[in-house]
């Protein structure tokens, strides 16, 4: 029974609803018209499976740096390490573990994948100890760790990167890290206690503004996206530009929770929760296959 205790508090360490981030890895293939490609789908899952064994030694760091922290925070205080649930020694081997088991797994498909693993890694771990604390500075950090998912599934899918791919990504990363910023300022306000130093830097008036600038902008990009040269040369129809309408949808969506509901703080939970955000995703990537590859 300890065993197995022990195994669900370390799953949870991981955060596994996270991994749903790690799908950006696909989209280099899937972009680049051949994710149907056998061979290159499973190279590329295992690319996704060792990006995920590096996230979630990232993420046990996190909570560890993280702990007197998240001991304020109204949902983050029931974490594994900062509930005392589980030792910090067991944490450390466990990411010990899941480090070298990514490692390993990046190594086999590429040294180029695990440099860019790895650098992943040490990014995280200075952003921990000391740039989650500096303002603008910690969400642009965040918008990197996408773009180089990014890089290293058009490595393992050996496909060109589109410029307009790593653009839209660092702007929607931009967005969320925004929005899950306005919730710790909320919780701020709330509990006149921040959990976060950099939520001196931020207020509720800059952050609205800010994430409906970068919402305008990701939209406008997405739709000069299907109309550019790049998807001319490749597509027969003109006809991209209509699966604007989810990308609009989603993003309105996504202000209403923040904005109106004030439960933007997890953008994974707030995926995995929401059904029209839900509805709407799969609206979109139903009609991008559909006008990319049928």
């Amino acid at each position: 029974m300890g065993i197995i205790y022990t195994i669900r508090q370390f799953l949870e360490l991981m955060r596994p609803h996270q991994f749903t981030k790690n799908l950006f890895v696909f989209l280099p293939a899937f972009f680049a018209f051949r994710i149907t490609d056998p061979a290159l789908f499973i190279q590329t899952t295992f690319a996704f499976v060792a990006f995920c064994l590096v996230a979630g030694a990232v993420y046990i760091i996190n909570d560890w740096s993280d702990r007197y922290e998240d001991m304020n925070h109204p949902e983050k205080k029931h974490r594994p390490i900062a509930s005392g649930r589980i030792s910090k020694q067991t944490a450390f081997i466990g990411m010990v573990l899941l480090l070298s088991a990514g490692a390993l797994l990046s190594y086999a498909l590429s040294v180029t994948i695990l440099l860019l693993t790895t650098g992943y890694f040490l990014i995280n771990i200075i952003y921990s100890v000391k740039l989650k604390h500096i303002p603008l500075l910690d969400i642009s950090l965040i918008g990197v760790g996408f773009v180089i998912r990014l890089l290293v599934g058009s490595e393992a899918a050996h496909v060109p990167l589109s410029p307009w791919i790593i653009v839209l990504t660092f702007l929607l990363a931009l967005f969320l890290s925004l929005a899950k910023r306005r919730d710790d300022v909320l919780i701020y306000l709330d509990t006149n206690r921040p959990h976060r130093k950099s939520v001196d830097g931020y207020n509720l008036k800059f952050l609205d503004s800010a994430m409906v600038m970068t919402a305008s902008i990701v939209i406008l990009a997405y739709i000069l996206w299907t109309f550019s040269t790049e998807i001319a040369d490749q597509l027969d129809g003109d006809h991209l530009y209509l699966t604007s309408v989810f990308v609009i949808l989603g993003m309105m969506r996504y202000m209403h929770i923040a904005f109106v509901q004030g439960k933007s703080g997890n953008p994974s939970i707030v995926l995995l929760r929401d059904r029209f955000l839900q509805l709407v995703l799969l609206g979109w990537m139903a009609s991008l296959i559909g006008i990319l590859y049928l």
